[in-house]
């Protein structure tokens, strides 16, 4: 009788994920995305076996596209929740709304991925409150499992489903961290800035520059980032390359490019932003 009532639930939840038009969380096209080393792998065999994944690395080190191309190769739905501070537990579950006088329920985010038997991506967990992500471990375990306790309802998670957050280990304070009970859940995947070769070709296909121009900007990049042991916050990352690569094929000086798209958006210290711009000076003289 428990399997024929799973069986039934099953069902009903794909009739509510065909209603929320869940075919526009569909990854149509295939991202452009260049394996460093065994991720992709790692991850079908994490989602073979219904264990959650966590990805961890700096800003713009290709960890939202890795997800969005696992969507693709999966053929799965991705429902992405970018986190903040304000999150609620509400905000991904769901929670009753009120409509021409009458409350109906509507599903959160989370709620919905799980029913579809999809890709919730949680983006820069740290940002959410810790009361917030408490609410995932149920699914993170070998229990699987959803409560929504405003509704009084455990949802199964089907073997398809598969729960994946990411965060920037470099932005991590007391205040904002992950913690034990939560990291330890997870088969975790670290990213980084790619080779040399790899982030110049990676820069020359989203940019659409010469392969010597994105061999000079990954050049750069590589300079800036040793600017850590300076005190640099955050180095330059591969994004930032890119926006800079398409500044520079559309007019913009390489100069003028990398301080829009580098320089400036990474430090708001005069004395730092100086520093970068001598390295862009001496790699554009």
């Amino acid at each position: 009788m428990l399997a024929v009532h799973r069986e039934l639930r099953a069902v009903e939840y794909r009739k509510e994920a065909a209603s929320w038009k869940m075919e526009e969380y569909f990854v149509r096209e295939e991202p452009y995305y260049r394996e460093v080393g065994n991720e992709v792998g790692i991850f079908e065999a994490a989602h073979a076996n219904g264990l959650p994944v966590m990805l961890k690395g700096p800003t713009g080190s290709g960890k939202t596209r890795f997800v969005q191309y696992m969507a693709w190769r999966l053929k799965l739905p991705l429902v992405t929740v970018a986190c903040h501070e304000d999150l609620t537990s509400s905000d991904l579950i769901g929670r009753y709304l009120l409509e021409g006088g009458e409350t109906r329920w509507s599903d959160g985010p989370l709620t919905r991925a799980v029913k579809a038997g999809g890709i919730c991506y949680l983006d820069e967990i740290v940002e959410a409150r810790k009361d917030t992500t408490v609410v995932i471990h149920p699914l993170t375990d070998h229990r699987r499992l959803l409560p929504v306790e405003k509704r009084g309802e455990v949802i199964e998670a089907p073997d398809r489903f598969i729960l994946v957050i990411s965060y920037n280990p470099g932005y991590q304070s007391i205040l904002k961290n992950l913690k034990q009970s939560t990291r330890q859940r997870f088969v975790c995947l670290e990213f980084d800035y790619p080779p040399r070769e790899v982030e110049a070709e990676i820069v020359a296909h989203e940019s659409g520059v010469r392969k010597d121009l994105a061999e000079e900007l990954v050049k750069l990049g590589e300079k800036v980032r040793n600017l850590k042991a300076k005190g640099l916050e955050e180095g330059a990352s591969t994004r930032a390359l890119i926006y800079a690569a398409k500044l520079i094929k559309s007019g913009i000086t390489p100069r003028s490019a990398c301080q829009a798209a580098i320089s400036n958006p990474i430090t708001d210290d005069v004395e730092m932003g100086r520093a970068i711009q001598s390295v862009v000076e001496a790699v554009f003289p």
